[in-house]
This record gives C-alpha cells, structure tokens and sequence, in this order.
C-alpha cells in the first residue's frame, strides 16, 4: 500500500516547467560571445597558450581566508573548478569528488544514509563542509548547477573552519553575478532514462547592478540497477548591488528538492558467526556466483534490489538565504555574510541486513519452521528517519594586504557566531524486526524477507500495526513528539591569518582560531549539554628557489568536540553513548585531537597553466573515544596516517590539458581502546565482564582506500573537436572488523579469555573505473558532447558500510549534452 506519511507525488512524472522555462530563457537571451562554449574557444587552437577563461585549470581558490596563492600556501589543496566539473559528467557533489585522489565515501545505516559522507585522508569531513566558507551542516545529497568551484583543503584545519577538521574540509563556492552578459544551458539525454537540463544567466541591470540565475532539473534510472531512480530540481537566483564598485551587497537563495528510491547495494555474505573460514579472512558482498551453506548456487546480479517500491523512499529538501555585504578600504575587505539554511529528509531506506546470517546460513538442513539457515535470503530491514536542521550563521572577515617596512602581509581576521538546530524522529512501520528467526515463514510471505538471488521490488508489500498483526493494512506515520531528539548548537570563534613575506624567497604563513561551542540534547525526557572552548592553530614556512616554484613545511591542528554534527550524521563522540558503550557524563568527555605535519613542493610550469604539486604528510589523533581498561567510556584512542600526494593540473601543451593526482594513505588505528567479554554465570557464580585489546587496534581505518589514483585529461587534434577520457583506481576499502574470542569462567569464578578461532573484516575489493568524452563544437556558441562512463561496465562497490551491506556503482551508461551560450 502507499503509507500516507510518503508524499505520493514522488513519481516518475517531470516538473516540465522548469524545463521549458529555461529553453524559453536560453531562445529569448541576447547573444554574448565573450563567454563561450569552452571547447568551442578559438584559444584551443594548436600554438596558442590559454591564460584566461574557462580553461586555466590551475584556477586560484576564492575565499577570503585563501590570503596567498596556492604556489605559496603551504598545505595540500585541490581546486577542483567548472570545467573539470562539467567535462567529467558530474551532476552531483559526490560524482564530482570521485575525480580528487584521497577521497573516498561512507555509508550508513540511519542519520545520512545515503547523503554526502566524504572521507579526506581518512577522516569523515560530512561535516566540515562549508558553502562560500560558511558551515553548510544538515544531511544533504550537493548538487553542482550552482558551483563554480570546490575547494578541496587536506590536512588538520579547524583554524580555517572550526570545529572538525581533522583529515580535511571542502569549501564550495556559489555561482554568483558577473559584471557581463550571459546565458548558458545545457540539454542531457542518454541511456538509463536521462534527463537533465541546467541554465545559467547572467544579466547587468545597470552598471553596477547584476543579477544572476542558475536552474536545474534532473531525472533518471540508475544504470544496472533495478527499479532504482532519483528525481531532483533546484534553483539560485542571485542578485548583486554595487558591482564595480568599493561597496558591493549580495542577495542569493538556493533551493533543491529531491526525490528517490534509495540504493542500498548488496549485502555481505559471510557473518562472523557463519563463515567457514578459520583465522583471517575477508566478507565481501554478495555477487555473482554464490554458493550458500546448504550447497545452493545462484547468480546474484548487478540488478538485483532488496527494497520495496511500495514502502522505501527518500525526500529532501534544502532552502539557504544568504546576505553578503563586503565594502574595499583601498587594499583591505571588510564582509560580513549571514546565512539562514533549512534542510529536511525523510525516508524508508532499505538495509538488506545479514546480520541473522540468513545471506550464507548456518545449517545444511533448513528446517520448514527455518527456511533461511540453509542460506539464500535478505531481511528487508526498513530504517527509518525523519527530520530537519536550521542554522543561523553570521561570519565576518577582514581581509587584505600592507607592508611593515621590507616586510610584506596578506592577513585575514574574522569572527563567526552561529546557531544551529537538529531535530530528528523514526516513522512507526513494521519491519520484521520482532519475529524469529527473522525469516521465517510469515516473514517470507509477508515480504520481510527475500530471496538473494531472485529479488522483486514489485512485492505487494503491506504495512501491519506490528509484524505478526493481522486485519486492516495502516499507514505510516511519525512517531510522537516524545520519541523525537532535539539537539542545538552555538558557536562563538575568532580567527586570525597571516602571510608574511620576510624576503623574497621566504614566506611564513600563521593562523589562529579560537572557538567556543555550546551543544544540547533533548532526547527521552532527558537533557544533556556540554561547553568545549578549542585554541587551534597552523604554521608553515615557504622557501621559493625560483618564482614559479616552492618548498614548504608546516604543521596543522584540528579539534573535534562531542556533539559536532549536532546529531545529523556519523556521531562518533556524541553526548549520548555510543552504541556498545556505558552511558556517560557530559562532563566527562573530551574533544578528539588531530594534529598535522607536511613537508611539500610546488610548480606553476608554461606561464602558470600547469601546477604541480607533491606531498609528505603525517597525522595523529589523540583522545579518540574508546572503551577503557575500567569498563567505562575513555579517551585513549589513537590513530594516525603517513601518506604521500602529487598532484597535477593544467595544461600540458595548448591542445592537451589533465586533471588529477595519486594518495597513499597508511593509515592505521594504533590503539582502539578495549573489548568487554561476557563470561555466563556458572553454578553459583554470577556472569563477570573482562576486557581485552580492542580488535580493531594495528588495523586500517574504515572506508579508507590506501591508493587513489585519478586522471582525467582531454586533446583537441583539430580547433573545435576534442576528444578524452578518465581513469581513476580505488585500492580495497574496508567496513569494519570482528573476532570471536570469548570469556568463560569455572565454578571457581576464574575467567579465561579463550582466544580467536575467526577473524573477519568486511571489506569490497579495488577497481578501476574509466570514462570518455568527445566534444564537437559546431559553432561558437553550440557545443555538443558525449560521455560515456564506466566504459567497460565494471562492477564494483563505491560505499561500505561497517556491516550489513555495501553500495554497488552505476553500471555503464551514455548521455549527450547540448551546451548553448550566448
């Protein structure tokens, strides 16, 4: 049935207006040229050097904490601009970050499930992400219709951002007026049912007042996959008052509404409880041929989807003002921008769970009351979610350039104060959860579970007031206002930056913040609440031996207090314990420590259209939550990285230009905390609980790949035509590690530790995925492109979760793009 809590307009069908309304916009639009198709630019021609426009790669980061140019800014940074964007096919944040090395993505089972989870060397950065260098928090899939560029910020940086930090942030910069006349659009049609069209115009009102429009609407299947789709549109109208001018003020708005059947992969196929292999091994997820304990073999294909299309779904919906006002005193800015955003989700999101191990089984001989222990069943585990987070943010800066006698400063001071507000409840929907074994036959028949290899989405699946309950079907609804968690957050902080220029081959760049954070939790009845004030700080010394080159060392902290996603996402330190952990005192608890070393170069090569950068990094963490020696929540976890990056961007030649880089992360959790093992009661004894060394100490981090490498690159043979492609390798990623060891006891009440027979990390393999482009320009003004991706159809997993299941990629797929500019 359709519960009544799912908005039924979550269809197929096509808001048209927006489509129409941006061809109507791209007819009637005068005609520029000044800006036109990019590979439709007559500086593409052979013998010619582009120095301006779209197509200087190595573009500068735009933020006003960016006080030196990336050549002598001592840390590794990625800019990752439009047209790299817009010639790999990214049609969404996530797909966009695949194309920088070092980055790889999470999953989850509930709070962010399916939304943007980036890991920079290691570190989950879902939230250290800004918008415009404002925290942008809230769980949200990022679209790029809007975005100029990304700035991609590796290492500890809580003194650029704040709170987090500790492997890296991104900061995403807003399409916003120009002092120029423009209209660009973009049609997309291809394999997979897509559908997309995106427009941006720029029109100058007067001479010194411009407004801006960015549109998109998006609708797609998702290659191999069935029953899966994703449906969005948004819109960004900007206006800019005082262009041209010392003082200028900035109204923008966004607003994305999306809408889907979310994607939970496969699950895996052994249990720690069922795998048949003894000392170290490996779960991947269930796919292809597989064999189950009962000696049943079966293909499980790329295709196959455990959800329901009558029960699953995912909606959400982002609204952010801004106000920008920065005023020029000669070679000093002053700005302040104040942003409200709001962002919602609701959802049923599949977990196709193993955790009964009814994926492989546990018997030879299933029984008729057990027909899952011989293996080959999925519990359709429905997770549930629903909520919303509001943030009020208002960040000043002053920013600029003066000299103190020989010497040379490029500074930035500023000042932020922000208010943030999460809140978050479950929907009331039977799931299966309270009936054993979890696939029995009711459960099959009511379609809580499903066959591993032969799935249908289309089950005529019926919500019940509780799993066993029989009559009258009842709709989905939220839970009461008492089951929800309400968590709130203040920051006040104060930050300074500063680049000096001592001599002229010597540069020191410093910065400083400090913050103070207020977290409160509502949850059950209960209140907790925390302050944590936070000092941060970086420092890097520059040597230049030539112009166009540089050495650089420097060091970098970062602090990441309890409560810093305020409940919206993986909360490893939150106020309320964690999963497994005793309940805590906010008092009690610390905020995690990161600190970063990195030793690099840098080369701005042919006139500054290519750069070239290398890095040698460590970072620590320290008072990583764990469980103590004293069977209470400590703060004695470590963990730390030694990597290498190199990096490249630009142009080659005037005909060939790439994008891209290598990371090698060894990144190891060096102390895990303990493990608490039960020993059962004997005879008169009472159970006892012994710890011993957490398992996951000497092992890597989770959805860490140790090499990344990526490549995209394009050559145009003759004016007007351009042909490329990419190439980009993750290394196996890992979800989680268990073991079986185990406590027992005599009836002398001695516990002995019996030691492991089993350990097993659930992990996917490596891959390497390759795409192409070929590009036509057909006249200034009309290009048209085709990109294919995962040109050899690879199946590979993109997403890992710590247990139960792993996302499965896009298999391959083809679009054309129809790019107008006028």
């Amino acid at each position: 049935m359709l519960q009544s809590f799912a908005p039924v307009s979550a269809t197929r069908g096509a808001p048209g207006f927006l489509a129409l309304g941006c061809v109507g916009f791209i007819a009637s639009a005068p005609v520029h040229a000044a800006d036109v198709a990019a590979d439709a630019d007559d500086a593409r021609g052979p013998g010619t050097i582009i120095v301006t426009g779209e197509h200087l790669r190595n573009a500068e980061p735009d933020s006003p904490k960016a006080i030196a140019p990336l050549l002598d800014t001592p840390r590794s940074i990625v800019v990752l601009d439009s047209t790299v964007i817009k010639e790999t096919g990214s049609a969404s944040l996530v797909e966009a970050l695949r194309t920088v090395p070092g980055i790889t993505f999470g999953a989850a089972e509930g709070g962010n499930p399916v939304g943007d989870r980036p890991f920079i060397r290691g570190f989950d950065s879902q939230g250290s992400t800004y918008l415009d260098g404002v925290r942008d928090i809230g769980a949200q899939n990022r679209e790029i219709f809007a975005v100029e560029q990304v700035q991609v910020v590796r290492g500890s940086d809580s003194t650029l951002g704040g709170r987090g930090g500790a492997g890296g942030s991104l900061n995403i910069v807003s399409k916003l007026p120009k002092g120029e006349n423009f209209v660009a659009g973009d049609v997309s049609i291809g394999t997979a049912d897509y559908k997309r069209v995106t427009v941006d115009a720029n029109y100058r009102l007067t001479d010194t007042i411009a407004v801006r429009l960015n549109g998109m609407w998006h609708d797609q299947d998702v290659a191999g996959r069935d029953a899966i789709w994703q449906k969005r549109w948004g819109v960004a109208p900007s206006l800019t008052i005082g262009i041209g001018t010392p003082t200028r003020l900035t109204f923008s708005y966004y607003h994305l509404d999306t809408e889907e059947l979310p994607d939970s992969g496969i699950p895996f196929l052994y249990t720690l409880t069922n795998t048949p292999n003894l000392g170290k091994s490996y779960s991947e997820p269930a796919i292809s041929k597989v064999t189950t304990i009962d000696g049943t073999t079966g293909v499980v294909k790329r295709s196959a989807f455990y959800g329901l299309k009558s029960r699953d779904f995912r909606n959400s919906k982002t609204d952010q003002a801004t106000m920008r006002a920065e005023h020029d005193f000669g070679g000093v800015t002053l700005r302040n921008t104040s942003r409200f955003s709001h962002t919602a989700q609701d959802y049923i999101f599949l977990l196709p769970d193993d955790s009964q191990n009814n994926v492989y089984g546990t018997s030879a001989t299933p029984s008729a009351t057990n027909l899952a222990a011989g293996g080959g069943y999925v519990w359709r585990r429905g997770n549930t979610r629903y909520g919303y987070t509001d943030a009020l943010i208002n960040q000043t800066d002053l920013f600029g350039s003066f000299d103190t006698g020989a010497i040379k400063h490029s500074f930035a001071v500023g000042g932020e104060l922000s208010w943030e507000k999460a809140v978050r409840g479950s929907l009331v929907s039977a799931s299966g959860s309270s009936i054993s074994p979890r696939c029995s036959p009711l459960a099959i028949a009511r379609y809580y579970c499903v066959s591993l290899f032969n799935p249908d989405p289309n089950d005529p699946w019926e919500n019940y007031s509780s799993d066993t309950a029989a009559g009258v079907p009842t709709p989905i609804v939220r839970g009461g206002p008492a089951t929800e968690t309400r968590t709130t957050g203040r920051t006040q902080a104060l930050y300074a930056f500063d680049s000096i220029t001592i001599a002229e081959p010597l540069i020191v760049n410093l910065g400083i913040r400090y913050d103070r954070f207020r977290s409160k939790i509502l949850s059950g009845g209960n209140t907790l609440a925390r302050t944590d004030s936070n000092f941060n700080y970086q420092a890097g010394v520059i040597f230049k031996p030539t112009p166009q080159t540089s050495l650089y060392a420097s060091i970098a902290t970062s602090a990441t207090p309890p409560n810093s996603l305020i409940g919206e996402g993986s909360e490893q330190n939150g106020l309320t314990a964690g999963r497994g952990q005793p309940a805590v005192n906010p008092d009690d608890l610390k905020a995690e420590k990161t600190k970063s070393y990195e030793i690099g170069a840098k080369a701005s090569l042919f006139d500054a259209q290519l750069s070239l950068n290398a890095a040698i990094f460590r970072t620590e963490t320290k008072n990583a939550r764990a469980l103590g020696d004293n069977s209470t929540v400590s703060f004695i976890g470590e963990k730390r990285v030694d990597g290498i990056e190199l990096g490249f961007n630009g142009n080659i030649t005037p005909w060939w230009n790439v994008f891209g880089g290598y990371t090698y992360l060894d990144a190891k959790i060096t102390d895990g905390g303990f493990t608490a093992l039960t020993a059962a009661a004997v005879g008169g004894q009472a159970a006892q609980t012994v710890l011993v060394p957490s398992v996951n100490t000497g092992k890597r981090f989770p959805q860490t790949a140790k090499h990344t490498f990526t490549l995209w690159t394009n050559v145009q043979p003759v004016k007007g035509f351009s042909i490329g492609g990419g190439a980009f390798h993750t290394s196996r990623v890992f979800g989680g590690y268990q073991d079986d060891r185990r406590a027992v006891q005599d009836a002398t009440g001695t516990v002995t530790v019996i030691a492991a027979t089993k350990e097993l990390a659930r992990t996917v393999p490596g891959y390497w995925r390759f795409d192409a482009r070929a590009s036509l320009a057909i006249t200034p003004q009309v290009l048209l492109s085709v990109n294919v991706q995962n040109l050899t159809n690879k199946v590979y997993f993109n997403q890992v979760y710590t247990s139960h299941y792993a996302s499965i990629a896009a298999g391959r797929s083809a679009f054309a793009t129809l790019a107008l500019k006028y």
